[in-house]
């Protein structure tokens, strides 16, 4: 719908920008930072035939986060087509289904990030079930896999459908590399695993900053499948790629716990993660098992690095974001539990989207670590981890 005049203002009600519609009814203003801002479309420019479907609607209030692109959609239908007492219109939802069908959307978006902090997680929790190892570099690795993706995308050219997975190899060799020629030798040496954790805080300042020097620090899109059409599912609107993504976030997860359950390296890893020194009595290469973690895990952070880009913008900063996030599912789940992070993971991620309904987006993440406390005051070892003795 071509020449729709959308305007926007900050919180002061300053101007920020104004834009027309397409074509294909698609506008674009760019905002100075994050914030909170009104967007307002002029009911005046639409085309002869067309209206609000809810005349109040012509204003929205949206919060931008930093490097996060913001989709505003005004709800049109033919004049005269979706006001309450019109003659023969639709009469607008009532209140109590409003609220719900944002219960519903709240939760898939919440389903959504649950999934991703899950991949992220489970690696998180291997690494430390086998190593013993807490590292706050793993965040970094979901930068790394997104922005390794990112190069193979948008500098050599390869579409995202092959850099993405070829981003994932990559990322396995980081991952193996790593402990092969780092964390490996810091273990043979007996350095303590509280001077290790101190290290990978160090670890995770250096890769942080490296890619803040190399790709800058505004927001980076990928070349393809950047903005998409939404689509209805009953009360939930969704984009296709938030779809796709979710379906291989749910394939690699059950792969995950299938390759744990059945397979010699799963077997040999919840072996190693239970005993080492067992394990390693009974003939199992703890080191060759730890390695393959090593890989395994980075290549998973990758993989969610790479899909939450998707979704938005990259940063440099985008693991830090969902750091926390993760090692509260861990927490919560169970340390050193791969099921336990992902059902831990999914209740945090659940929770946080909709704690919007009663406490400011800002503090969600806030809300997330006050259940995590509370849960781990009635249940220390968290959900699915094991009672343990001390001393």
């Amino acid at each position: 719908m071509n020449g729709v005049k959308i305007s926007v203002v900050d919180e002061g009600g300053a101007s920020v920008g104004d834009d027309t519609t397409d074509a294909k009814g698609e506008w674009a203003i760019p905002v100075p930072k994050a914030g909170t801002y009104k967007v307002t479309l002029d009911q005046s420019t639409l085309p002869q035939g067309v209206a609000l479907k809810f005349k109040d609607k012509g204003s929205l209030t949206v919060k931008v986060f930093e490097g996060n692109e913001r989709n505003v959609l005004f709800a049109l239908v033919p004049a005269g087509g979706g006001q309450q007492g019109d003659q023969g219109a639709e009469a607008p939802p009532s209140e109590s289904a409003q609220y719900w069908t944002r219960v519903a959307q709240l939760g898939f978006e919440g389903l959504s990030l649950g999934l991703i902090i899950a991949l992220g997680a489970v690696g998180l929790s291997l690494i430390f079930g086998t190593t013993g190892l807490t590292n706050f570099a793993h965040g970094e690795l979901l930068t790394v896999g997104a922005f390794l993706a990112f190069v193979l995308n948008a500098w050599v050219g390869l579409h995202l459908l092959i850099a993405a997975p070829l981003a994932v190899i990559l990322a396995a060799g980081f991952g193996y590399a790593q402990d092969r020629y780092f964390w490996g030798v810091l273990r043979r040496r007996k350095t303590g695993l509280i001077s290790m954790m101190i290290v990978s805080i160090g670890l995770a300042i250096f890769l942080r900053y490296l890619l803040l020097f190399i790709f800058g620090g505004q927001g980076r899109p990928y070349e393809q499948y950047v903005a998409q059409e939404g689509i209805q599912i009953g009360p939930i609107f969704a984009t296709p790629k938030s779809l796709v993504a979710m379906g291989i976030e749910i394939a690699v997860l059950i792969a995950i716990g299938l390759a744990l359950i059945y397979t010699r390296i799963g077997k040999a890893t919840r072996a190693v993660a239970d005993n080492p020194a067992l394990a390693a009595s009974s003939g199992i290469n703890v080191d060759r098992v730890v390695r393959i973690v090593w890989a395994a895990g980075t290549a998973t952070a990758a993989l969610a690095g790479i899909l939450l880009g998707v979704t938005q913008n990259l940063t440099y900063q985008m693991g830090l974001q969902v750091l926390l996030l993760m090692f509260a599912g861990v927490t919560l789940g169970g340390l050193g539990t791969a099921f336990g992070a992902l059902v831990g993971s999914l209740v945090v991620g659940v929770f946080i989207q909709v704690s919007t309904l009663w406490i400011p987006p800002e503090m969600k993440t806030v809300g997330a670590l006050v259940v995590l406390i509370i849960v781990l005051l009635i249940r220390p070892q968290g959900i699915l981890g094991r009672r343990e003795r001390i001393g």
